[in-house]
């Protein structure tokens, strides 16, 4: 008797999503998926851990990698982040690179075009932001970068708004290998809720706090339990940063500045588990610690 394969015509894959820093990868992975687990700022370098989302297509399933920006680094925490990122290429079926088309010929881009042409993976463009560029400089740029012979396809989108971003997912399709799906259906993300708790804490940081902060935070999650049958969530969180003065920032005057990061962050969290949070932050100096390969690891970069 024979068997019929229902996976016959299915196509599935990793598809890592890279590109300068602040380019737009996480809020076009976020838009994607329909759901937030990547976090997005303003500030460039807010991704800094391979996030892993799940898509299921009409005939495919596509397993996103998206991944901290990629530029020429010195500081060891920042090359940590770049060399995850670009280790990210070799694990991937495709390579989506996401470009901010204000920014597309920078040095950044181009570092990142360098690196990419060193794999043999195949890969897509998405050119971001297109809500912000004249028409005839945004075909000029299409022009260049389908010229460069690196991509297989280049997509105009804006993740911001949704522009096109139904093509792009189309023409990713296409480019994936045949195979059955990897997880199950309706899989939306491999990151327990640990993990993205910790996220949108340090999201909350990055678009409440200046420019001294948000680089020199790590956040650990040191409790995170079910009380009352599953109807409330205890954490508690400590943000770790570098300087005294960093922590007077962080907490303001009269812990305001901490309230306010935690009361957003809990509404998010919240969201996630669907019950109710109590959540309670801490913040502690740990000196030069984005410099100090040891406290990198321990912090899970």
């Amino acid at each position: 008797m024979s068997t019929v394969n229902p996976h016959k015509d299915f196509k599935s894959g990793m598809v890592a999503i890279v590109g300068a820093p602040n380019v737009g990868k996480s809020t076009l992975l976020n838009h994607m998926l329909g759901q937030k687990i990547s976090i997005t700022s303003k500030k460039p370098q807010t991704t800094r851990n391979r996030i892993l989302g799940v898509l299921d297509r009409p005939g495919a399933q596509l397993i996103f990698l998206d991944t901290p920006g990629v530029h020429r680094a010195e500081k060891p925490l920042n090359v940590r982040i770049v060399d995850v990122a670009l280790a990210t290429l070799a694990d991937a079926d495709l390579v989506l690179v996401v470009m901010d088309v204000t920014t597309a010929d920078n040095d950044a881009q181009n570092y990142l075009v360098n690196q990419l042409r060193s794999y043999s993976t195949p890969a897509l463009l998405a050119l971001n932001k297109i809500d912000r560029i004249a028409k005839p400089a945004l075909l000029g740029l299409i022009d260049q970068w389908s010229r460069a012979q690196v991509f297989s396809a280049v997509v105009p989108v804006s993740a911001t708004k949704g522009t096109q971003v139904e093509r792009l997912m189309d023409a990713m399709v296409d480019a994936l290998p045949a195979g059955p799906p990897l997880y199950p259906p309706g899989s939306l993300t491999d990151l327990s809720e640990r993990f993205l708790a910790a996220e949108m804490i340090r999201e909350k940081v990055f678009r409440l706090t200046g420019e001294e902060v948000p680089y020199a935070v790590a956040v650990i999650i040191e409790t995170f339990s079910e009380e009352k049958e599953g109807k409330l969530i205890n954490i508690n969180a400590t943000i770790h940063v570098e300087r005294d003065s960093q922590k007077g920032i962080l907490i303001g005057k009269g812990g305001q500045k901490l309230k306010q990061i935690g009361q957003a962050a809990r509404r998010d969290i919240e969201r996630m588990v669907g019950c109710r949070v109590f959540l309670k932050l801490f913040v502690r100096v740990q000196k030069n610690w984005s410099r100090d390969t040891k406290a990198i690891a321990r912090f899970g970069y």
